[in-house]
């Protein structure tokens, strides 16, 4: 049987985790040339291809850094000594999903920032895998 504490600490938690979260996608947005949202938006314009595409190419990157940092803020969840500890390594993990986003910009022979509005699918879904495994990585590597 639930515990109330149980209940109030869920609740605590969730409460700081899903506006970190939320902070994540607004840094996520402000450090890229293009805006996100207004890609996926406009990729409900069935008329245009590359708009389509483009939407698809920006929600695969956006949803690789956020799965990336649920990632992190889960192994943070189970691993934090308390909230502080919970918000330090939520921040980090938003710091360097950003970093490792541009050292992926600077290693590759092309420009994600500039494929992706472009609708290039598969550097969108790359950039989801990195994300991805950069989120997990950093998750496993918090400990006591």
């Amino acid at each position: 049987m639930l515990e109330l504490q149980s209940i109030v600490n869920f609740l605590i938690y969730l409460v700081v985790t899903v506006p970190l979260v939320g902070l994540g996608i607004v840094l996520f947005t402000l450090t890229t040339p293009y805006n996100e949202f207004k890609l996926i938006r406009e990729g409900g314009e069935l008329s245009d291809p590359v708009k389509v595409q483009a939407a698809r190419a920006a929600a695969y990157d956006l949803g690789g850094k956020i799965i990336g940092q649920a990632a992190v803020l889960a192994s943070a969840v189970y691993h934090s000594l308390g909230l502080v500890d919970l918000i330090i390594w939520g921040l980090l993990g938003i710091a360097f999903q950003i970093v490792i986003f541009y050292i992926f910009e600077l290693l590759t022979p092309f420009k994600v920032v500039a494929e992706i509005p472009k609708g290039n699918v598969s550097v969108g879904l790359f950039s989801f895998c990195l994300s991805l495994a950069s989120g997990l990585l950093m998750a496993s590597l918090i400990s006591y």
